[in-house]
């Protein structure tokens, strides 16, 4: 599968608030189409933020209390099901979309900057 490349500035790219927060809350998302996870991530100063995550063909509830990831933050909320969704976490795609979580190597600050 091709993509196509379009160069962005450093200026596009600063404009991206990615943070590090932890899973404090995950549970099925009973009432979106496509199969999904309600989450709740703490992200320190910055607050707890709700969001939706596709990752149900790898991941299961319980194991990812206490995960860390790495999420955008500045989306505007969008509504999801019957939530609205206060960031994106970030994930490597692979094959039938079964999405691999994008995680610190080490444990890290809630809040902490990506950049």
């Amino acid at each position: 599968m091709e993509t196509e490349n379009k160069n962005i500035s450093w200026n596009d790219f600063s404009k991206i608030d990615m943070r590090i927060g932890t899973i404090i809350s995950a549970e099925v998302f009973k009432e979106t189409k496509k199969p999904a996870y309600k989450l709740i991530v703490d992200f320190g100063e910055f607050g707890k933020r709700k969001t939706s995550a596709q990752i149900t063909k790898r991941y299961q509830p319980e194991n990812l209390i206490g995960k860390q990831v790495i999420a955008v933050v500045n989306f505007p909320p969008k509504q999801i099901a019957n939530i609205m969704s206060e960031c994106l976490i970030l994930g490597a795609v692979g094959n039938n979309n079964d999405v691999i979580l994008i995680q610190p190597e080490n444990k890290a600050d809630n809040g902490l900057k990506i950049g």
